[in-house]
């Protein structure tokens, strides 16, 4: 198996646990069958659209390969028979987007590697691609993004990106390997920062100067 091919596998993956992630809100939020189809794919494949749409790929993967809605429409249906099966679903949306977003991270930035990019556009694109469907699941659904709260998310896409690109790119090491060191950085990265409630300092408003 080709590289090319393990990443279309992995983005099909990544696909599909987002858009388990968008029909877990949908069930949160009540919604009918079309509505979990609707935000499940928002979220599946939100964040390669706005990629491939950056890049000028033309036209866009889900368009050139209908796997991809196939497999968000199935994931919405599983979920809209199976959500009631899971006692905490917030808790259930938070790791399987953790998992999204250290998969799309890695892939993301793969792809960018692929199209010629330079490497800081590479790492760009890796946390574009993890972070945009979840950024679109939440706002449709009314809920504050993950990337706007006070914890540590994209941080973790852009360091999976990063030890990709860097390792890859730049060391000119294996790209297997390099990718599963990339997507368990990322990944416990961001589980830290969910079991342990991590964040990094914000900053507050200090008072006004007199003159």
């Amino acid at each position: 198996m080709t590289i090319t091919e393990i990443i279309y596998w992995l983005e099909l993956a990544g696909v599909a646990v987002f858009a388990i992630t968008g029909a877990l809100e949908a069930s949160r939020r009540q919604m009918d069958m079309v509505g979990f189809v609707l935000i499940a794919t928002f979220t599946g494949i939100g964040g390669g659209t706005v990629r491939d749409v950056i890049t000028g790929a033309t036209p866009v993967f889900w368009i050139r390969d209908t796997t991809w809605l196939v497999t968000c429409i199935g994931a919405a249906v599983i979920t809209y028979f199976t959500a009631h099966l899971v006692e905490r679903r917030y808790v259930a949306l938070l790791w399987l987007d953790a998992l999204g977003l250290a998969v799309f991270g890695v892939t993301g930035a793969a792809i960018g590697l692929n199209l010629g990019v330079s490497p800081l556009v590479a790492i760009v694109l890796g946390m574009i691609t993890a972070t945009f469907g979840g950024m679109v699941r939440d706002v449709v659904c009314n809920e504050i993004p993950l990337i706007l709260r006070p914890e540590i998310y994209i941080t973790c896409a852009l360091v999976g990106a990063g030890i990709y690109v860097i390792g890859t790119a730049i060391l000119d090491l294996p790209r297997g390997p390099i990718a599963v060191i990339a997507f368990f950085a990322a990944f416990l990265m961001r589980a830290c920062a969910i079991k342990f409630k991590l964040s990094f300092p914000v900053y507050r408003a200090r008072p006004g100067r007199e003159y």
